[in-house]
């Protein structure tokens, strides 16, 4: 309980921090700030990034208290051991005459598919988690999700020329983005978190969720309408860092924690073969011959980059798709042993 409000107040630190960066990045594009406001503005954020010192400084100071407590309040050993292990027998029979019992076949069988499935996935190793097909549904919807977020993003400042924006806002947009990417690996593991534990609800379908609201920021991108790049970007920006949340979180839960950062970082090489193929292929090809046509090497206009947002919005639907198979395949898995891990 302590530990979880030293957590949360850290985390209501990160929050207060990026909402106070995004707030001062919009003043500073719409208002021209004076030094003096500069250097209050500097050191308030200078505040706000050393409190969590405090905290940790006060949880320290607590834990310090709590062992000296500990120790004043502690009897004679030799009682205490005996009263321990009495205690420990009776807690051992109690259990014991509870947990005899005679199953249902219907018991039997679940007990057994979640003894199996625990160690099986337990102990899955890269070339054996290679061998499952929700492996290569994670790694095909992690190429469409991520692939096409990354590169949504490396080619904003292109799509801002291309649309009439200026530098200054497209590099206002560049580091929104970096505050959009923080909310979303915020938010997704938190929401995930809540209802994967209050609901039981399985975390693939957030990754579902996610990948097709990503969809439609492309395709509001893609629209070309004005502000439709500040608005598709924040839902790419959002969606984007909810994948990283939610990413390892799932390969840890369906393949085990033993290896998985070596099965982790073997999906994530994903993100940027999509991210070549969506930014080379497909956005820096028909930017080419967008500009081509227009017999310069420069294009400039909506349709410079239409083309390319439909078909990355198409691919991130199919991503979101391929993750609605992962969420059908594991369904049952996280009803009867996620959840009964968290009870």
């Amino acid at each position: 309980g302590v530990d979880k409000k030293h957590l949360n107040g850290l985390s209501l630190i990160a929050l207060l921090v990026a909402t106070y960066l995004m707030g001062l990045i919009i003043v500073e594009h719409v208002l021209t700030l004076r030094l003096v406001v500069r250097v209050l503005t500097l050191v308030v954020l200078m505040l706000l990034l050393g409190s969590p010192l405090c905290i940790a400084i006060r949880a320290q100071q607590r834990d310090s208290d709590r062992v000296s407590q500990t120790s004043f309040t502690e009897g004679d050993p030799l009682m205490d051991g005996s009263e321990r292990y009495d205690t420990g027998k009776m807690c051992v029979g109690e259990d014991s005459a509870e947990y005899v019992h005679f199953p249902s076949n219907t018991d039997q069988e679940i007990d057994a598919y979640v003894h199996r499935t625990l160690h099986s996935a337990e102990n899955l190793n890269l070339l054996q988690a290679m061998c499952v097909v929700d492996f290569w549904i994670l790694f095909l919807a992690m190429a469409c999700g991520m692939g096409s977020g990354l590169a949504a993003v490396n080619n904003i400042s292109q799509i801002g020329g291309s649309l009439g924006y200026t530098s200054f806002q497209t590099s206002t947009l560049v580091s929104l983005w970096s505050i959009w990417n923080f909310l979303g690996r915020f938010g997704a593991g938190y929401v995930s978190d809540y209802f994967l534990h209050v609901k039981g609800w399985a975390r693939p379908l957030f990754m579902v969720l996610t990948l097709a609201a990503m969809s439609i920021g492309h395709l509001v991108i893609a629209s070309g309408w004005p502000g439709a790049l500040y608005a598709g970007s924040v839902l790419v920006g959002v969606c984007y860092g909810s994948q990283w949340s939610l990413m390892p979180t799932i390969t840890s839960e369906i393949f085990g924690v033993i290896h998985m950062g070596t099965i982790f970082n073997t999906i994530t090489i994903a993100s940027p073969v999509g991210s070549y193929i969506f930014s080379v292929r497909v956005i820096g090809y028909i930017y080419d011959q967008e500009a081509s046509e227009e017999k310069g090497i420069i294009c400039t206009g909506t349709h410079c980059f239409m083309l390319s947002f439909l078909i990355m919005a198409s691919a991130t639907l199919f991503g979101s798709l391929a993750a609605l198979v992962l969420f059908l395949r594991t369904r049952t898995f996280y009803s009867q042993v996620i959840v009964r891990r968290l009870l």
